[in-house]
């Protein structure tokens, strides 16, 4: 009934317009007046706003899902299954988050507590997992992961195209555990 473009669109955007409709219901009720039904309707119309923002921020940082390997996240940990590399790291072992240029494509270089790094493509199927996951982490809020990968790095042309040959163009911090001890780079 509904053409396949216009209903993947629809899907891509579900939470921003839920979040809008959840809106427009606190609005209506807020109209109704009251001492009840007003402040009801503003708390909803607040949490409807809340809830399309988060929809947004995960839309923005959703993969195109382009490059081969499956990212899971799964009770507290993160995997990812490549074709020629992959691994698995708790969250709870985690202790930094960079955004690396390697080999022209953008990707995540999650380090552990004992010093291993775990490298997931930004574009990789099933890496819009890792949102909710990277805000789960202490200090780490969800438009710092939204403002790190909008943010092109030095040395970076378009769409992941690094302007040098080695392989390792930049890195970026976004994110580091506090508190664990000396950490060594």
């Amino acid at each position: 009934m509904i053409r396949e473009g216009a209903r993947q669109t629809l899907w891509q955007w579900r939470e921003v317009l839920t979040g809008a409709g959840v809106l427009a219901a606190g609005l209506w009720l807020a109209a109704q007046g009251g001492y009840l039904l007003l402040p009801l309707g503003a708390v909803l119309g607040l949490g409807g706003v809340s809830f399309g923002l988060l929809g947004l921020r995960r839309m923005r940082f959703a993969a195109l899902g382009d490059v081969p390997g499956i990212v899971r996240v799964d009770e507290a940990q993160i995997s990812y299954m490549g074709p020629q590399a992959g691994g698995f790291i708790s969250l709870a072992d985690l202790i930094e988050i960079r955004i690396v240029t390697f080999r022209g494509r953008r990707v995540w270089r999650l380090k552990q507590s004992d010093g291993q790094a775990l490298l997931v493509p930004l574009d990789a199927r099933g890496a819009e997992g890792l949102f909710d996951a990277f805000a789960s982490l202490p200090g780490l809020s969800s438009a710092d992961l939204v403002a790190a990968i909008d943010t092109p790095l030095q040395g970076e042309i378009g769409a992941g195209r690094a302007l040098v040959t080695n392989d390792v163009a930049e890195n970026r911090v976004v994110w580091q555990r506090r508190g664990r001890g000396i950490v060594r780079h």
